[in-house]
């Protein structure tokens, strides 16, 4: 594989998780949540998805893959740690802190756009 075909390579799965975050964060949207935030950037890393349920957060990993099954094996615990490090740095600057009510979901996006949202798919450790 040249630089070229590894670049373009790169470039389709940066597109390719990004339409699959605005796929996501319509779904939410039409399930009546609010979107907070979407590609957020603390210190600590990057959440996806920050969705707002009345004065609770859902702070959302998106995966994408050919099938449900795969998606969901793409999430490690390294980065659900590092998801969890970025929600405590986003909930500092909510008005009830680190009390406020938070769950982490796993969204999963096949290669024909379908979602399976995953609530509360993990805590932190």
């Amino acid at each position: 594989m040249t630089f070229r075909q590894t670049a373009e390579t790169g470039r389709q799965g940066y597109f390719g998780g990004q339409a699959a975050e605005d796929i996501v964060a319509r779904d939410y949207t039409r399930r009546h949540y609010v979107v907070a935030a979407q590609r957020w950037r603390g210190k600590a890393g990057e959440i996806d998805l920050i969705v707002r349920d009345g004065e609770a957060l859902i702070f959302v990993e998106v995966k994408k893959s050919r099938d449900f099954a795969t998606a969901s094996t793409r999430l490690s615990r390294r980065q659900m740690d590092r998801i969890c490090a970025a929600a405590t740095e986003f909930v500092a600057g909510e008005p009830r802190g680190l009390l406020t009510d938070m769950r982490f979901d796993l969204a999963l996006v096949d290669a024909h756009g379908a979602v399976n949202v995953m609530e509360n798919a993990f805590m932190e450790a």
